[in-house]
């Protein structure tokens, strides 16, 4: 188990944005890589109301040191008032990858 390595999953309203995001915790040292994926269905309840719209997701890793940076970096660069950062552990996998990833969080 890699109890040193997470992937935080994020949301925004827009590929453009979610580019701009990406960007910015990379190049912040905040994370090693950020995949974002094609746009998803979001089903959410917010403000009192069901809401159903697009999104594009962020599967961003990084090192679990750097959770609490990464989460207040997101919270400060984000247009939502309140957005999703989940961090989910990552149980295994390249150790090289996650050498690398350790490497590039520094």
């Amino acid at each position: 188990m890699s109890d040193n390595h997470v992937v935080v999953i994020t949301t925004t309203d827009s590929e453009a944005a979610a580019a701009t995001l990406a960007r910015a915790v990379v190049e912040s040292g905040l994370a090693a890589c950020v995949q974002v994926g094609a746009p998803v269905r979001s089903i959410y309840r917010w403000q009192g109301e069901v809401r159903d719209e697009p999104e594009w997701q962020l599967w961003i890793k990084t090192a679990y040191d750097r959770v609490d940076a990464l989460t207040d970096f997101i919270k400060a660069d984000h247009t939502y008032d309140t957005p999703e950062v989940l961090a989910l552990p990552v149980l295994g996998g390249n150790p090289d990858y996650l050498a690398w990833i350790t490497e590039q969080t520094r």
